[in-house]
């Protein structure tokens, strides 16, 4: 099993959720993973106002994403009719939706562009909305073969154990083993948002 992208060959714009953005700056090397991607980047305004509040400006994710704006890295979209009836169906229905997560796929669906989601109950919701079309993971971002070649090797596997140890980034069951041995198994046991975590860290301490 390797831990592929599954935007290697896809160059359509990307709409990353709040969570999303906080893992890459988690990882320490956000800004240089967005400028290596080569798709464009499209940010709600909706998912830059979860990100400015106290917290925020304390950790620094309020001053990534302002530095990403400003030296357009990203472009910041408001929601149009199409995304706020997409919008307004996601934060209503059972199964409701914050409003990050929200707008993230709203204007990922009404503008036929990838959301890029991690948290479970946003990617079911996503795929309902478009069609069986799966989104990304902040795990694409960081595993794409610009990235790689845009950083050393070492900041590469620095940035995806960080993401998890850090930020814990969520990432899909198929490629965990994968990310456990390119991190390292003693550094995949520091980290508890790994699926399956319990019962594979057995393992992984025998390795």
């Amino acid at each position: 099993m390797t831990c592929l992208s599954s935007l290697s060959d896809n160059l359509t714009p990307l709409v990353p959720d709040t969570s999303v953005l906080i893992n890459l700056h988690a990882c320490s090397f956000g800004e240089q993973v967005l400028r290596a991607i080569p798709n464009d980047i499209i940010l709600p305004d909706r998912v830059v106002a979860e990100l400015n509040h106290e917290t925020s400006h304390t950790n620094g994710e309020n001053g990534f994403i302002q530095r990403l704006i400003s030296e357009q890295v990203v472009k910041v979209v408001q929601l149009n009719d199409a995304a706020y009836c997409n919008f307004e169906t996601l934060i209503r229905s059972p199964g409701s939706l914050d409003d990050g997560e929200a707008a993230t796929i709203a204007v990922a669906a009404a503008m036929g562009f990838v959301p890029v989601v991690d948290e479970r109950k946003g990617r079911a919701r996503a795929e309902g909305l478009m069609n069986g079309q799966a989104p990304a993971w902040s795990l694409d971002l960081l595993v794409h073969p610009a990235v790689k070649e845009a950083i050393s090797d070492e900041n590469f596997i620095e940035a995806v154990y960080l993401a998890l140890r850090v930020g814990r980034m969520r990432i899909d069951e198929d490629r965990c083993e994968a990310v456990a041995k390119l991190i390292g198994f003693e550094r995949a046991l520091t980290c508890n948002s790994l699926p399956g975590f319990k019962k594979r860290k057995s393992a992984w301490s025998a390795t």
